[in-house]
């Protein structure tokens, strides 16, 4: 039976170890492209109007779940750099569960076990559908597909115009645009 300490539980898992196994999921990508020599990088966590920016992180307003990492260019782009930035995220959740759950297994964690059971659960969670090669629903990749078309092809195979990862330049403008089309339609309905 569903009780009050399972919506605890619940609570919990959507709004504090989500957002803290996503945060560590998009740095895992930030990490991997500061070796590749990225340019203005930056994590965005959420969707919607901006919350605050601080040095690169850019939080907004929606839910944590629609985050993503960006930057305007390599200094040294290869094969090997885009695959290795697209496996950043699954080694960095691979990495905190397994050590996460060295520490369990060691009980040097038991006082909070529920909380870091659940933490490892979400990140192997991450690491999974992000190294099983397939597709979204609107036919983009995930990482391992992308991974995948890089070993065997030795590019993105599905003939889609947009970048790996995204420009951070495009993505602010296009942000700033939004948020004048809103100031706008704001000012006309008064």
């Amino acid at each position: 039976m569903f009780g009050f300490s399972d919506l605890l539980s619940l609570i919990i898992s959507a709004f504090i170890i989500l957002p803290i196994v996503i945060f560590l999921r998009e740095t895992g990508y930030l990490i991997v492209s500061e070796i590749f020599g990225v340019k203005n990088p930056r994590l965005t966590i959420g969707s919607g109007p901006r919350l605050f920016k601080f040095w690169i992180i850019d939080v907004r307003k929606h839910y944590h779940l629609f985050s993503w990492f960006s930057y305007d260019a390599l200094k040294r782009e290869s094969k090997l750099a885009y695959i290795c930035i697209y496996a950043g995220p699954i080694l960095m959740n691979l990495s905190v569960a397994l050590v996460l759950n060295a520490l369990l297994a060691n009980g040097l964690l038991e006082e909070y076990r529920t909380f870091w059971d659940r933490f490892v659960f979400y990140a192997f969670y991450y690491v999974l559908f992000d190294i099983i090669p397939m597709r979204t629903i609107n036919g983009m990749p995930n990482n391992g597909m992308i991974i995948y078309e890089m070993l065997r092809y030795g590019k993105r195979t599905d003939y889609n115009h947009e970048p790996f990862i995204y420009k951070t330049t495009d993505i602010e403008e296009e942000y700033q645009e939004t948020q004048e089309e809103i100031r706008q339609k704001n000012k006309e309905e008064k």
